[in-house]
């Protein structure tokens, strides 16, 4: 099965450095665009690939030689080395096949809210926001923030914004879930340890071919936009709240001054709810689909804690623990995400395997 696999890998990386190369490939940028993506997505794999067929001409030779010349101490180091390391190159080259999530590629709508501890949830939800905004910026994608509510203590009761940029989503859907924080609040006079929560839920964002919403299926209310404790910022009812009747789905928007501004962004919103809805529902009817995620990305479930006493940030879906608090909430997630993607390839590969 891996030769076959191989031949494949190298069968159609031959045919993409071709077209890369085609003008009438190079002249269509769409095309072109593609093309280059499969590559690259292509590329680890055939790096496996290319040191499997080396090493195994190498393994073989060296049993040929072998045999004939009796004892070489090079040679039979390398005999005795190589099977071990074929296996781990398989297991590699089968892990970098799996069929990736088919949203991968896409920008994310990333809606953060604070959840159980009061003032000290909202600044929770701050820390949430600036980590995953440094991630984003080290990652090399853009930000844009879409909708924000302030809390009066700092941080947030809520805010939502898109992180843009090719594969997004692959990198940051492991954040959906519910946050944990252990610390003593500044206002806590005996020193004692609170817990506090935030949910953050990680959105696909959908384009319009993608997720068709009937405009007769809305309701559409316009009202003034006000800020922190009621002050009105806004003399006109530029403010926007869309209830999409089907699905009882509510998304509201008021940071803009243009009702059309709101109302555009808030359709934005809403696209990526109902696609993260109609995701959730095909991996409900698949159990095996839903097995192969690295957690059900549900906003009730724990995926995260910060113990700010201990120095420590542990991911309870891998069991895999940080004890630099600060690096990870400075945006230095890189360590958890590459444990979450792995094991993810892994669950998906068991489940294809079933």
């Amino acid at each position: 099965m891996i030769e076959s696999l191989v031949e494949q890998i190298e069968s159609r990386f031959a045919e993409l450095e071709k077209e890369m190369a085609d003008p009438a490939v190079i002249s269509d940028r769409q095309r072109y665009a593609e093309v280059g993506r499969e590559y690259r997505e292509l590329q680890p794999a055939r790096e496996l690939t290319r040191e499997y067929v080396t090493l195994k001409d190498d393994l073989d030779g060296a049993r040929e030689l072998l045999a004939e010349d009796g004892d070489d101490p090079e040679l039979r180091e390398l005999v005795e080395g190589a099977p071990g390391r074929l296996e781990e190159l398989e297991e590699g080259i089968r892990l970098a096949m799996v069929e990736r999530d088919p949203n991968d590629a896409k920008n994310v709508l990333v809606e953060i809210r604070a959840g159980t501890g009061g003032d000290e949830a909202a600044l929770f939800a701050g820390d949430l926001y600036k980590m995953l905004s440094r991630y984003a910026e080290e990652r090399g994608f853009a930000t844009e923030a879409l909708s924000q509510s302030p809390a009066e203590v700092g941080g947030f009761k809520e805010v939502t914004f898109a992180i843009k940029g090719e594969g997004a989503y692959s990198i940051f859907k492991y954040e959906g879930g519910t946050h944990r924080v252990q610390r003593v609040p500044e206002t806590e006079s005996q020193g004692r340890i609170h817990t506090s929560t935030a949910t953050v839920a990680v959105l696909p964002e959908a384009e319009e071919v993608e997720v068709e919403v009937d405009q007769n299926d809305l309701q559409i209310d316009v009202y003034r936009s006000s800020g922190p404790g009621g002050q009105s910022v806004n003399t006109t009812d530029s403010a926007v709240r869309i209830t999409h009747r089907p699905s009882g789905i509510v998304v509201s928007m008021q940071d803009e001054k243009s009702q059309l501004q709101n109302r555009e962004k808030a359709m934005r919103v809403l696209r990526a709810r109902l696609l993260e809805r109609e995701l959730a529902e095909q991996q409900a009817k698949v159990a095996a689909e839903r097995k192969a995620q690295v957690g059900s990305g549900e906003r009730s479930e724990k995926v995260r804690t910060y113990n700010f006493p201990q120095g420590r940030v542990t991911d309870h879906r891998i069991k895999l623990t940080s004890h630099n608090i600060d690096a990870v909430l400075a945006g230095g997630l890189g360590e958890f995400t590459e444990a979450l993607a792995a094991e993810e390839k892994r669950q998906r590969l068991e489940a294809a395997a079933v």
